[in-house]
């Protein structure tokens, strides 16, 4: 799913709107981080997983959101 995801974003004619697209599946994954680490930070061991996996989505992002900003997209 990511991959097709980012095979999309790569297309040309998405310029600003890929940027834009991937800053807010960040924003929606750091949020999910931040909820899950203060669960986890309250004794919650299973919001600790579900925040590493929140912290390796914002990773692929990023380098998804790197690319594209550099391309001018």
């Amino acid at each position: 799913m990511e991959n097709d995801l980012i095979t999309n974003l790569t297309k040309k004619g998405n310029t600003m709107s890929k940027t834009n697209e991937l800053a807010g599946q960040i924003k929606s994954h750091f949020g999910d981080f931040e909820d899950n680490h203060e669960k986890n930070m309250a004794g919650n061991k299973a919001a600790g997983s579900r925040a590493r996996k929140a912290v390796g989505e914002i990773k692929k992002l990023v380098t998804a959101y790197r690319k594209a900003s550099v391309a001018g997209e």
